[in-house]
C-alpha cells in the first residue's frame, strides 16, 4: 500500500501581503523562501514561508486577498496549526509576543503557546522533544535554539470523522494513535507512517453539532500531504481513486507536482511531491528576493507586477 510520509505544507489565505511578510517572516522568524503569485489566478501574491531551503514539513503558505471577507472557522477546514520548538524555547517566546503585543494563551503546563496571526489564523507554537535536533533558520533576533523547526501538527474540523478517517488511512496510509474527548468534541488523533519529527501527526476534531466553515482571509484553503515522488504520487492517487474520490490530474507548481481532491467532509487535500524544490529559480541564499513566475507566465511579468499590491 502506497504511504504518504508527512504533510508537506498548508495554504492559507491573508489580507494585507506586507502584513503577513513582517508576521511570518519577522515576528514568528519563518523565511520567505518564495515570492510568486497564485498560479491559477496570477492577479493574487503567493507567498512561501518556511525553514532555510522550504523542507517539506516547514511551508506554510498564503494567497493575499486584501479584499476577500474574513472567513469563519467551521466544519469541513484545517482550523490549527502548530509549529515545533525545541525544549525550554517557550519561555523565549512569550517574552518576544509581550514585546510585540501578540495576544497569547498557555496550555501544556506552559509549554505551548496559542495566538492567532493578524488576519485570524489559529497558530500555536509546541515544545517537542524532535525539535532540538532538527535544523533551525534563526532570524536576525531569534536564537536558533529556540527558533521555529516545521510543523508539529495540524487540526482538522469535520462533520463525518469516519468518512475522513477513511481517507487518511486507507489513501494516505496513516495510522489512527489515540482518541480524546474534550467537551463537546471527540478529537482522534493521527500519525504519519515512520512518525517523522516534522508534519507527522494530524488531529481530526468532531462534534454532534457543527457549523460550516466559510473560506476567506485567516481560514485555510488547503493541507498537502508528501509524496516523495512522482511514481509514489501516482500509486497514492490510485489509492484515493479506489476510495470513490476524483483526484485531479497533475499540475505542475515549479517547486513540486500537485493533484487535489476534496475528501468527505469538505476539505481539499493536496499530494505534492517532495521535489524539485524552491532552489530550481533561485540559489539558496537569494530565495524569496525577486518575484518568480512559472514559464508561462513569464511573457506577462511587467503587467502581472504592475497589477499586484507592491511588497518590499
Amino acid at each position: 500500500m502506497p504511504v504518504s510520509s508527512g504533510i508537506h505544507h498548508l495554504t492559507a489565505i491573508c489580507g494585507e501581503p506586507m502584513r503577513a511578510i513582517d508576521f511570518h517572516a519577522r515576528v514568528l522568524g519563518l523565511r520567505l523562501v518564495k515570492k510568486t503569485v497564485n498560479f491559477d489566478d496570477p492577479s493574487a501574491w503567493h507567498f512561501y514561508f518556511g525553514d532555510e531551503t522550504g523542507s517539506p514539513g516547514s511551508i506554510l503558505t498564503f494567497f493575499a486577498r486584501p479584499d476577500a471577507e474574513p472567513g469563519r472557522p467551521g466544519a469541513g477546514e484545517v482550523v490549527s496549526l502548530a509549529f515545533a520548538i525545541p525544549m525550554d524555547a517557550a519561555a523565549f517566546w512569550i517574552d518576544r509576543f509581550n514585546d510585540e503585543g501578540v495576544p497569547f494563551g498557555l496550555a501544556e503546563g506552559g509549554r505551548a503557546l496559542a495566538f492567532h496571526n493578524p488576519d485570524g489564523l489559529a497558530l500555536e507554537l509546541i515544545e517537542t522533544a524532535e525539535a532540538g535536533a532538527l535544523p533551525a533558520y534563526a532570524g536576525e533576533d531569534i536564537p536558533a535554539e529556540c527558533a521555529i523547526r516545521g510543523f508539529a501538527n495540524v487540526t482538522l474540523l469535520v462533520a463525518d470523522a469516519a468518512a475522513t478517517a477513511r481517507v487518511l488511512t486507507q489513501g494516505l496510509g496513516w495510522t489512527p494513535e489515540s482518541h480524546a474527548r474534550l467537551g463537546d468534541y471527540m478529537r482522534i488523533r493521527f500519525a504519519a507512517p515512520e512518525k517523522p519529527a516534522l508534519g507527522g501527526a494530524l488531529d481530526l476534531l468532531t462534534s454532534q453539532t457543527l457549523a460550516t466553515g466559510a473560506q476567506g482571509v485567516g481560514s485555510v484553503h488547503h493541507i498537502a500531504f508528501r509524496a516523495r515522488d512522482a511514481a509514489e504520487q501516482t500509486a497514492l492517487a490510485q489509492a484515493i481513486r479506489d476510495l470513490d474520490l476524483t483526484p485531479t490530474q497533475v499540475r505542475d507548481r515549479t517547486y513540486f507536482k500537485s493533484i487535489y481532491f476534496r475528501e468527505p467532509s469538505g476539505v481539499l487535500f493536496e499530494i505534492a511531491t517532495d521535489g524539485p524544490g524552491f532552489a530550481v529559480d533561485e540559489p539558496v541564499d537569494e530565495l524569496g528576493a525577486r518575484l518568480c513566475l512559472p514559464p508561462a507566465l513569464e511573457p506577462r511579468r511587467a503587467a502581472i507586477l504592475k497589477a499586484l499590491p507592491r511588497v518590499g
